[in-house]
């Protein structure tokens, strides 16, 4: 059985055929995705499908891009959220410094509060970062985020910062471009880090492994990123599905 760890099935490119996509993923053998909120559109579509199927759980928090929009009502109306029996972390929270729309000032702020929050409902974290690696450690470690552990969300740092981040109470999540021909930092991180801190995702439907790069990915695919990781680390598929789908289960609390 597999674990998509990290899926956007509440956007937009699944509003056509999702039934059909769903139907796949179930072929694949993936018996678990969490569908992550980060805003309220997102939000509330992902609690919807948690109610509309049985194997999807959310994770419900504030995209850092969009952190200067965040609201007190909004990080109230999560911390509620947050006692639903199929929320099972807080996220995707962190740092972007690819795009300019949230002030950096304003993304640590954001990100804390939510630290903050998910230690109050004690829920794991899922962490988005992109282009500010040393920060997020930072600020992880100054809020002393290691009390609820979480996600390192499609991981694309060196494999000493992944390890650091393992250190801290992380899992780190791998996802399609571990399959990319070139992506040598993934595959020494899918080497490097202990097998029972992995965990597999897609991000769909961005991030889409090889041999479909470049189409929409779904969470099917999460097969292709399973494959990969075993190859590297010379053990069967099989056994990397039973390992990264019960992390999956220890650090979501899914029985």
């Amino acid at each position: 059985m597999l674990f998509d760890t990290h899926a956007h099935l509440n956007a937009e490119q699944f509003e056509e055929d999702l039934e059909e996509v769903i139907e796949r993923a179930r072929k694949e053998d993936v018996s678990n995705i969490v569908v992550v909120g980060f805003d309220r559109p997102t939000i509330t579509r992902a609690m919807e499908l948690t109610e509309q199927y049985e194997f999807i759980y959310a994770c419900v928090g504030w995209h850092p891009v969009d952190a200067i929009d965040m609201t007190d009502n909004d990080l109230n109306w999560i911390e509620e959220l947050a006692s639903h029996p199929k929320v099972v972390a807080i996220g995707e929270m962190g740092l972007d410094y690819h795009w300019d729309k949230s002030p950096k000032e304003i993304q640590k702020d954001v990100f804390r509060r939510q630290i903050q929050l998910a230690k109050k409902v004690n829920l794991p974290i899922m962490i988005h970062n992109r282009e500010a690696t040393a920060d997020i450690v930072e600020i992880l470690r100054e809020e002393n985020a290691a009390e609820v552990g979480g996600i390192m969300h499609c991981f694309s740092g060196s494999a000493e910062t992944a390890l650091q981040c393992v250190e801290m109470n992380f899992y780190i999540s791998l996802g399609g471009p571990v399959t990319f021909k070139n992506a040598k930092k993934p595959k020494e991180v899918a080497a490097a880090v202990p097998l029972d801190r992995l965990l597999i995702e897609t991000d769909c439907p961005y991030l889409t492994p090889h041999p479909h790069r470049g189409k929409r990915n779904e969470p099917g695919y999460v097969k292709l990123v399973a494959e990969q990781i075993a190859e590297i680390r010379n053990m069967t598929f099989e056994e990397i599905a039973d390992i990264t789908t019960a992390n999956a289960k220890k650090i979501f609390g899914i029985s």
